[in-house]
Parts: C-alpha cells; structure tokens; sequence
C-alpha cells in the first residue's frame, strides 16, 4: 500500500515567502560576519608574516569567504528543510519495508 502524497507546506505561497526570507537574512548577516572575519584574518596574516606577495592575501580571502559563504547556504538549506516541514512531506519508502527486514 502507497502513501498518499504529502504536500509540502513550502507549497503555500505566503509561507514560503516568509521562509525564504528567513534564509536571506540570515545569508546576509553570515556576509556581514565573513567579512568580519576575513578582515580579522587579513589582519592576523599582515601581522605574523608581514607584506609578502598579494596573492596570499587575495587567496586566503577568497579561501576563507567561500568556505564561510558555503557552509552559510548549506546549514541555512537544511535548517529551512527542517524548519518548514518540508523533511515531513517526503516519501522515501521506508516505512513500507521496515517490517520485512525484520522478519
């Protein structure tokens, strides 16, 4: 027997507004502490090894503002994911078979 499709309730329109929003603000403040934080680095690497060449500086930035700004998105997807109840409404068959594994 098949479970019905769950609707997800990112599917609501004025909700879904509302969740994304959630997510932008919080990438933007996330952009506002990675730059913080890679002034902070900039800082830290001018003092410990003084002016070398600008591509450590140009790519320690971008090192550290990628890794920032991804893991931002990817935590931000997932507590959007959980948050709106959208993990609830998939259907990934499971519960079907559970019970024949066991026997």
């Amino acid at each position: 027997m098949t479970n019905p499709v769950r609707p997800s309730p990112l599917d609501d329109p004025d909700y879904a507004e509302f969740a994304w929003g959630r997510y932008f603000r919080v990438m933007r403040w996330m952009g506002l502490v990675t730059l913080a934080v890679m002034a902070a680095a900039a800082f830290y690497l001018y003092e410990a090894v003084g002016l070398v060449s600008i591509h450590l500086y140009i790519a320690a930035m971008l090192g550290i503002g990628f890794t920032m700004m991804l893991m931002a998105a990817l935590m931000g997807l997932v507590f959007l994911s959980s948050g709106t109840g959208h993990d609830e409404a998939v259907d990934n068959g499971l519960e079907q078979h559970v019970d024949e594994w066991w026997k």
